[in-house]
C-alpha cells in the first residue's frame, strides 16, 4: 500500500462479464459529491478483462483480476483486505449511485459512532422508481427480507432509523467493526456462501458483537435488479445458504422461541417448490434445500448459544 494517508473510504465493486453495466457504474461514482474515497475493483475472471473500462471511466482505481471465478464473496473479501481505510463501502455492478450517496453515508457513520453498517435506498429503474431494498429485515420465520420490497416509492421510508441489516449491493461499513466480526481464517464474509445471504450472515454477526445498523434514505442508488445474478443462481443458493445463516447466525434461544413457525413457513416454501418441480427455478431451489440440509448436523455444532435480546426488537414478526 502506499505511504500516503489513506482515503477515508475504500469504495469496492465486484464484476463479472458486466462491461456495459460497469460502465455506469463508474460513471455514476465520477459523480460522487465527496471525494475522500479510493475505488477497487475486483474483476472475478470475466472473459473480457474489466480494465480496460475501468481506465475509460474512472482512471486511477485500482484493479484486482482474479485467476478463475471464485464467486462475489471471495471478490469482495479480496477487495475488503486490498484496502485499510476507515470505511468500506460495497456497490454492486448493477448499480449507479446518485450524487450525495456516498457523503450521506459518511454523514450518518459520524453522527451514529455507536453503529457499524449504513444501508443505502436502493430504487428500481422504474417510472415511477420503486423500491429493491430500504435495507434488511429478517422474519421470526426464518427468512430475510427486503424492506419496501416492490413498493412504490411514496415517502413511506424517508426516516433514518435502526434496523437489522444492509443490502451489500450499496453499504457502508466501519472496518473497525468488520476487523472484530472476522471469521477465524481473517475473511469479512463466509467464502462458503459463494454469493446471495453473505450480507445477511454478516449482520447477523455484527448485530450480535453489538454492532448496530443505521438505514439512511439520503444515500439513494438505483439498481438493475438482477442483472448480473438472479435466476436460478438465486434460487439456489438462497436455499442453500438459508441453512448456515438459520443455524449458525441466529442465536440458539431465537431459534427455540421461534422453531414452529421457522419449520412451518419452510415446509411450505417447499411444498410449494415441489409443485412447481417443472419449473427450473423450483428445481434448483429444491436442489439447494438438499444442499443445504445435508450439512445441517455440522452446522449445528457450530451454533451460537447466547440470547441477544437486544436483537428481537429489530426482527419482522
Amino acid at each position: 500500500m502506499s505511504q500516503l494517508a489513506a482515503p477515508r473510504v475504500d469504495v469496492i465493486v465486484a464484476t463479472y462479464n458486466q462491461p456495459g453495466l460497469l460502465a455506469k457504474c463508474l460513471a455514476a461514482l465520477r459523480s460522487l459529491e465527496f471525494r475522500d474515497y479510493r475505488l477497487i475493483v475486483v474483476d472475478d475472471a470475466g472473459e473480457k478483462p474489466a480494465v480496460e473500462v475501468v481506465q475509460q471511466h474512472h482512471p486511477g482505481a485500482t484493479v484486482l483480476r482474479a485467476r478463475t471465478n471464485g464467486g462475489l464473496v471471495r471478490a469482495l473479501n479480496r477487495g475488503i483486505r486490498h484496502g485499510d481505510s476507515e470505511y468500506v463501502a460495497l456497490l454492486n455492478d448493477d448499480t449507479e449511485v446518485q450524487s450525495g450517496w456516498l457523503g450521506a453515508l459518511i454523514d450518518s457513520a459520524d453522527r451514529h459512532p455507536d453503529a457499524a453498517s449504513f444501508a443505502s435506498k436502493m430504487l428500481l429503474f422504474d417510472d415511477p422508481p420503486r423500491f429493491h431494498s430500504a435495507g434488511d429485515g429478517f422474519g421470526v420465520w426464518g427468512m430475510p427480507l427486503n424492506r419496501g420490497v416492490w413498493l412504490d416509492d411514496l415517502g413511506q421510508y424517508e426516516a433514518e432509523e435502526h434496523i437489522f441489516g444492509a443490502c451489500a449491493g450499496a453499504a457502508l461499513y466501519r472496518r473497525s467493526a468488520l476487523d472484530d466480526v472476522a471469521l477465524a481464517h481473517g475473511d469479512v464474509f463466509d467464502p462458503s456462501f459463494f454469493m446471495y445471504l453473505e450480507d445477511v450472515d454478516l449482520a447477523w454477526r455484527l448485530q450480535r458483537a453489538g454492532h448496530g445498523c443505521v438505514y439512511v434514505p439520503a444515500a439513494s442508488v438505483r439498481h438493475h435488479l438482477s442483472a448480473s445474478g438472479g435466476g436460478i443462481l438465486a434460487s439456489y443458493y438462497v436455499s442453500r445458504n438459508i441453512w448456515p445463516v438459520l443455524l449458525t447466525s441466529m442465536p440458539r434461544p431465537l431459534l427455540r422461541q421461534h422453531w414452529k413457525r421457522i419449520v412451518a413457513y419452510h415446509a411450505g416454501r417447499n411444498l410449494r417448490h415441489l409443485r412447481r418441480i417443472r419449473e427450473p427455478a423450483a428445481r434448483a431451489s429444491l436442489h439447494g434445500t438438499l444442499a443445504g440440509a445435508m450439512r445441517s448436523t455440522a452446522l449445528l455444532r457450530r451454533a451460537d448459544r447466547t440470547l441477544y435480546q437486544h436483537i428481537e426488537p429489530l426482527l419482522t414478526h
